[in-house]
């Protein structure tokens, strides 16, 4: 018997579950006639369906899909629905496969999988849902960085690369009694991913109980097409297995039996219990629930001296260094449910969890209110070497246990600690010993309300306060709390290698800094705490330093791990920082890794510029051993200093930066404006424009065409710039440049058109001749200047380039500020200082024009005065704003100049004094070539010639004729 083909409802919804049951009488919800409203209007507005989008939908179900779950039609009231999409969906995931779509081949570790189902909709048969969705195939980069530059400083959170994104539009039909789902779908390739977008049938398995046991879900995605019938959109089939996170679940691992059987002894130290909390922050649902947590495996010193410590066993091929902890599942305050995934990689490059089966375990716990710690039983996923769909969950021997300590301090920075073992026998297989694991979240430090305990503050202040002499006194430094205090470093060693790292403050006395974001409002007990301290005593800080390990010198300074823990004291009267470190100096292999092995003979100094600081000023700080030579842990100095600015550095730039793109957006409206008056003012006085400049007018074309050229395409898809993404305004800096070049786009029209009038209305007239002759010298003359500045132009930056570290007077000495500017601006090009000559050609434009009244001797007045002085003012203005900008902003953020770009034109002191006394001296050369004749501006032994004589021509407008 045939089946009908499935009936399609005319609307898309982002489905959430209904319930069927009926509302209480005694209760009235006055939104409810507002939600019917809604979904009736949901349900009757035309969209796009999925139907249309994947071709022969309803063939190719009948044909793979319909002996797994049968279609059905769509009921009248398919939105009452006891299906959610949390029950289907899911995101933890991992595939085999696939690497016909990505074009190369994924190592393990690089996949992941989403699964996003956006409509699910009741149908005639019960128990079986219409479901529609996508499905992402992702292939990922680790340890890749990607920077999204913030507001002040140029760190940013490490995120995995996606290699290639193939993305399926999917349509099918769920059974509930079957725990099965059928979909068929069509793939599009995003994000670096091949062309291959063939169509594809889903088939997922999903888990019947609801238990640790029974928490994956397998299936495969496979081609329509036998590699027989069409080779080209065939593919091999991916397998597919994911975490399933549907809504109910029952633990199997919790309760009181199952706490009696972990020892009482697992952790020593107090620790802050549940009950602590207010029990608005949900218990441990608030502190771990949901969230993404990488911590440091710590590893004892039994370890290497034949007792196994890996807990991923000898196959893996490595001793793993950090465990992931992602919470899935939290209920009552206490009970949860999690992901623990081993990693070789200390870094924090996971956006997400990667589902990897031969790496990640499956746990659950609760948490112990007489031990205040969470315990929990981890469980392995076993036989998914052969196939996926095989997999299953077992060999639940592995035991966790977390706890948070009370207080922080300089040798103890882990806001949460815990040890993981296995619970095996030592002679079974798979066993390991206990293994420790720590970490400091950010997160954590800023719900527990952690305190610290500073120990060795008390011989610094001596050291301290004998650098408080006059130096910096009555400056305005930053303030404790403020997150001037946090920054980003370049650090160097005294052989030349460099890296970079990062600052953050954690305590400033018992006041947490660690973890606050900058709209946080503080708390009411660190409100009076602060008003009673003086600022005239140096306070208790501690910090956290880390490093990216990139250059060789790391590895003999931090040779297990790149952070500096450390804690001082902080003088704002004279910005001066003074701190004791304690580094890691453990083995650099794994398997003997020491907790204890801290080396605190470390002398940090730091020194803050002022808030006001105008100069290019930025942090500047020292680490040193305080060991002498001899000893095998002493180290060289090495020197950092920050690539950051401060916040009202920042504040004021961005302010510089909006009044900035005003003033382009008026300049090149006023020039529009100019040119269009000169077109009138011809137009009234057409007998004067033979004596027009060609030149002149061509290089005011010129001046505005090239910028067009050049960046023709920001007009239909302006790429963010530097400073946009810097300071986070790209969206209205692309906006100001699509009007910038529409305004340039029509004065140069209006430039163009003014050359043609002048150029036609020397056309046709014999005593013209003798202005084409005078217009010929005028060409000559410029050329030759034109042409010897740009190799003068040339020549100096050859020079320059030769040596470094002279004074090059087109432009302010900003490389002494290497750490910022070598960064966001690198070293000009030969281009970019041809660029710059070109603006000051057009700087000087009325220079053709004088020359051109000199050869002819012309008392014609050519140009109006709003013309060329207007324009003249226009060019001057940059020069004007330039020497007030160099007093008024830091030099740090040149890169984000808009207005008086450096790549526009000579901007210095010297430059903007010169060119504007040219400019104005062109303006009154050519008021005073008006008004008394064109070589009025000559001794007067050279103001008459026998060369040319010239006779008025009437010139006949338009009107006339």
């Amino acid at each position: 018997m045939e089946t009908n083909p499935p009936s399609f409802p005319k609307s898309r919804v982002w489905a959430l579950p209904i319930s069927p049951t009926t509302p209480s009488k005694t209760h009235k919800s006055k939104s409810t006639p507002l939600l019917l409203l809604f979904f009736l209007l949901i349900n009757l507005t035309p969209t796009a369906s999925l139907l249309n989008q994947i071709p022969n939908l309803d063939h190719l179900y009948s044909d793979h899909c319909n002996d797994v779950v049968p279609n059905s039609e769509t009921h009248p009231k398919w939105f009452l629905t006891t299906l959610s999409v949390q029950d289907i969906g899911f995101h933890s995931s991992y595939f085999t496969g696939g690497d016909r779509f990505f074009n190369h081949t994924s190592g393990d570790d690089s996949k992941a999988l989403i699964f996003r189902p956006n409509f699910v909709a009741r149908t005639l048969k019960d128990g079986i849902f219409h479901v529609r969705g996508s499905m992402d195939l992702q292939s990922l980069l680790g340890d890749s960085t990607r920077r999204n530059l913030k507001l002040v400083n140029f760190r940013g959170p490490r995120i995995p690369v996606r290699r290639g994104v193939v993305r399926f539009r999917l349509d099918g039909y769920y059974s509930e009694s079957d725990k099965k789902l059928c979909m068929i779908g069509k793939s599009r390739s995003m994000y670096n991913a091949g062309n291959f977008e063939p169509s594809v049938v889903l088939k997922l398995n999903y888990p019947k109980w609801s238990s640790i046991y029974d928490s994956l879900i397998s299936g495969s995605l496979e081609s329509v097409v036998s590699d027989k019938d069409d080779g080209e959109n065939y593919f091999d089939a991916i397998m597919v297995l994911a975490f399933s996170v549907k809504h109910s679940y029952g633990y199997t691992f919790v309760g009181e039996d199952r706490m009696s059987s972990f020892p009482s002894s697992v952790e020593s130290g107090e620790s802050i219990g549940l009950s602590n909390l207010n029990d608005s922050n949900g218990g441990l649902c608030r502190l771990l629930g949901n969230r993404l947590e990488r911590f440091e495996l710590v590893y004892g010193s039994e370890c290497g001296g034949g007792v196994n410590c890996n807990p991923l066993g000898g196959d893996v091929g490595y001793v793993p260094s950090s465990l992931v902890f992602y919470g899935t599942r939290c209920t009552e305050g206490r009970k949860m449910q999690m992901l623990l995934g081993f990693s070789n990689s200390s870094g924090d490059e996971y956006l997400r969890f990667l589902f990897v089966p031969g790496t990640t375990l499956i746990a659950e716990g609760e948490w112990d209110e007489k031990g205040n710690r969470l315990c929990a039983v981890a469980c392995r996923i076993l036989n998914f070497t052969g196939s996926l769909t095989g997999a299953l969950v077992g060999d639940c021997s592995t035991k966790l246990s977390l706890r948070f300590p009370v207080k922080l301090s300089l040798q103890n920075r882990s806001a949460l600690v815990g040890q993981i073992w296995s619970d095996k026998k030592v002679s079974d297989p798979g066993y390991f010993s206990k293994i420790g694991f720590q970490g400091l979240s950010g997160w954590l430090v800023k719900l527990l309300g952690f305190n610290y305990e500073f120990s060795v503050t008390g011989n610094l202040r001596k050291t301290c306060v004998q650098k408080r002499a006059g130096k910096g006194k009555g400056k305005k430094y930053p303030e404790e709390y403020s997150s001037d205090m946090k920054f980003d470093m370049r650090v160097s060693n005294s052989r030349g290698q460099v890296a970079w790292g990062y600052s953050s403050p954690l305590f400033v006395d018992d006041d947490r800094i660690y973890g606050r974001l900058f709209w946080d409002k503080p708390q009411e007990t660190e409100v009076p705490s602060r008003q009673k301290k003086s600022h005239s005593n140096p306070m208790n800080i501690s910090y956290k330093l880390s490093f990216t390990r990139g250059a060789q010198f790391f590895h003999d300074v931090f040779p297990s791990k790149a952070e500096l823990a450390a804690e001082g004291i902080y003088d704002r009267d004279y910005g001066n920082l003074c701190m004791i470190g304690c580094r890691h100096v453990s083995s650099m292999e794994q398997n003997s890794i020491n907790k204890d092995m801290l080396d605190c003979s470390v002398k940090i100094d730091v020194h803050f510029p002022p808030l006001d600081t105008k100069d290019g000023q930025n942090v500047k700080g020292i680490i040193e051993s305080m060991r002498n030579k001899s000893d095998p842990l002493y180290f060289e100095h090495i020197e950092f200093s920050s690539t950051s600015i401060y916040h009202n550095q920042a504040a004021a730039s961005i302010t510089r930066i909006d009044f900035e793109i005003v003033m382009v957006l008026i300049s090149n409206t006023l020039i529009c404006a100019f040119v269009g008056w000169q077109l009138y003012f011809v137009k009234k006085n057409p007998d004067v424009l033979p004596f027009t400049s060609l030149v002149m007018l061509t290089v005011l074309t010129l001046g505005y065409v090239i910028p067009l050229l050049f960046t023709y395409e920001a007009m239909l898809a302006p790429n963010q710039s530097k400073q946009s993404t810097f300071l986070g305004i790209g969206g209205w800096l692309q906006v100001n440049e699509v009007m910038v070049r529409l305004i340039l786009l029509v004065t140069f029209i209006l430039h163009l058109l003014l050359f043609q009038l002048t150029l036609s209305s020397r056309q046709g007239v014999n005593s013209h001749e003798s202005l084409m002759d005078s217009e010929r010298k005028v060409l000559y003359a410029t050329l030759t200047l034109y042409i010897t500045g740009a190799l003068i132009t040339c020549s100096v930056h050859q020079w320059m380039n030769t040596h470094q570290n002279s004074y090059w007077p087109f432009h302010r000495n900003l490389r002494r500020v290497t750490n910022i500017w070598h960064l966001v601006h690198p070293q000009r090009s030969l281009w970019d200082d041809l660029k710059s000559y070109a603006g000051f050609i057009l700087d000087g434009f009325l220079l053709p024009q004088i020359l051109f009244n000199l050869f002819v001797n012309s008392g014609e007045r050519a140009l109006s005065c709003a013309f060329y002085f207007g324009t003249t003012m226009i060019r001057l203005l940059p020069h004007a704003y330039d020497l007030y900008r160099a007093r008024a902003y830091t030099r740090l953020l040149a890169f984000s100049y808009i207005y008086a770009n450096p790549k526009t034109d000579f901007f210095s002191t010297a430059w903007n004094i010169i060119i504007s006394c040219c400019c104005l001296l062109f303006a009154a050369i050519i008021f005073l070539q008006q008004r008394f004749g064109g070589r009025c501006i000559l001794p007067k032994i050279f103001r008459h010639s026998t060369v040319y004589e010239y006779e008025k021509v009437p010139v006949i407008s338009n009107e006339e004729l």
